[in-house]
């Protein structure tokens, strides 16, 4: 029985590695096209490791060719940071209200906010866009920031987490003089970490991607993030490819980074999720 078991582990591990290695296969070829030399990135069958080298041309030629990335690449920080900073702490603020506050209709609101979560985003586009024009937000890095400062996902995720504190610790602090803001900050916080963290890097990731509400909100090519950059690059450069793949690895680069970092609190985080389902 043991050996079955343990030759079933093998096989699914074996498969597990083969779809892994599919999935990065992509992403592989991506970063080896942006080292070749345009006449080499589509030969077949496909050379891996570059006969000709041509990185340094590539990359030269899409930061300081006809596109700013380094403005493009401070814009997207600048709108992905601080909307990452402001959704966590909106989405903390009202997951624990909803969690861990009694007040009337509680429940009936959580189900309302909730229930917004189920209206695509693009049938508000023109509201939203007549709005904006309408409160001098329009073409600005504050209304794109606003415009996803708060997130349904993040206050339902992070409430999950919340309703696993014991309701003990918040009556034992309140006993002892603590307020609901004193608890938040002490003994709530601290305990959701790592669910803290996977919501931050998926907002980070999901606003750094972002192109449609860019596309939409934006019309100064000086406020333009990466994506409408790399899209407008494109244009320019569609047809070579190598070019293309360098503009591309240049773009997703710092979600490599942020996932290499916060890897260890996402992992904690679903760990934390699957003991508490």
């Amino acid at each position: 029985m043991v050996e079955r078991l343990d030759v079933r582990k093998l096989i699914m591990t074996i498969i597990m590695i083969l779809m892994g290695i599919a999935f990065l296969m992509p992403f592989l070829w991506m970063i080896s096209a942006s080292l070749k030399i345009e006449e080499d990135v589509l030969t077949f069958p496909i050379k891996w490791i570059p006969e000709t080298w041509n990185a340094i041309e590539n990359y030269k030629e899409v930061w300081t060719g006809s596109m700013p990335f380094l403005l493009l690449y401070w814009n997207s920080i600048k709108v992905t940071v601080l909307t990452t900073l402001i959704s966590c702490t909106v989405s903390c603020l009202a997951a624990y209200g909803f969690a861990k506050i009694n007040f009337k209709g509680r429940d009936l609101l959580f189900l309302i906010v909730l229930a917004t979560f189920m209206i695509p985003p693009q049938t508000l586009l023109v509201t939203q866009f007549l709005l904006y024009r309408w409160i001098g937000l329009y073409d600005t890095h504050t209304g794109l920031i606003l415009l996803n400062s708060f997130s349904v996902f993040g206050t339902f995720m992070l409430r999950q987490f919340y309703l696993g504190i014991s309701n003990e610790i918040i009556e034992s602090a309140r006993m002892d003089g603590a307020g609901h803001f004193r608890i938040f900050a002490s003994i709530a916080l601290p305990l959701v970490r790592p669910a803290i963290a996977t919501y931050a890097i998926l907002r980070f990731i999901w606003t750094w991607n972002d192109f449609q509400n860019p596309l939409i909100f934006l019309r100064s090519e000086e406020l333009y993030t990466i994506q409408l950059g790399v899209q407008s690059f494109s244009d320019q450069h569609g047809s070579v490819y190598s070019l293309m793949m360098a503009a591309s690895v240049s773009a997703i680069l710092p979600l490599l980074i942020i996932f290499i970092i916060g890897q260890k609190n996402v992992i904690e985080g679903i760990q934390l999720g699957g003991v508490k389902g």
